[in-house]
């Protein structure tokens, strides 16, 4: 298979990712049932001093998924653009680097989170690595 098209699909794969965690950093709050409403009242009502300001966990949770939102994004789009230059020196370094990166987040994903995000992450890897493979081969 050509490289091109595995990164392509990784970087769809990617973006997928990207579209179902947007949803899930904007409705986190949206409680199932009144324990988990209590936490996460907790969350945004216990304020604490930090690094000279009064924040939240919640705060901090909001943050971080937002934050992650653009780090999908970022990958989805690193892997569209090195899919356009994989005769490059540049394509094997950053291939393998990405690859790595997404198994490791794969493998964080399935034990902090749940399996199906780490299935985007792993599949997106997979594929970054087959591309590697067959660029030697062409």
């Amino acid at each position: 298979m050509k490289p091109k098209i595995l990164l392509r699909i990784a970087s769809i794969l990617m973006l997928l990712h990207t579209a179902g965690h947007t949803m899930g950093a904007l409705t986190w709050n949206d409680t199932p049932n009144a324990a988990v409403a209590q936490v996460v009242k907790g969350m945004e009502t216990v304020h604490f001093a930090f690094m000279g300001r009064q924040v939240t966990l919640a705060l901090f949770f909001n943050g971080y998924g937002f934050i992650m939102i653009g780090v999908l994004l970022l990958i989805s789009a690193l892997l569209w653009f090195l899919s356009g230059d994989a005769a490059n020196n540049l394509f094997g370094r950053f291939a393998g680097l990405l690859s790595v990166f997404l198994l490791a987040m794969a493998v964080l994903e399935y034990v902090y989170f749940f399996a199906f995000a780490a299935a985007f992450s792993a599949l997106a890897g997979v594929c970054t690595l087959a591309a590697l493979y067959f660029r030697d081969k062409i």
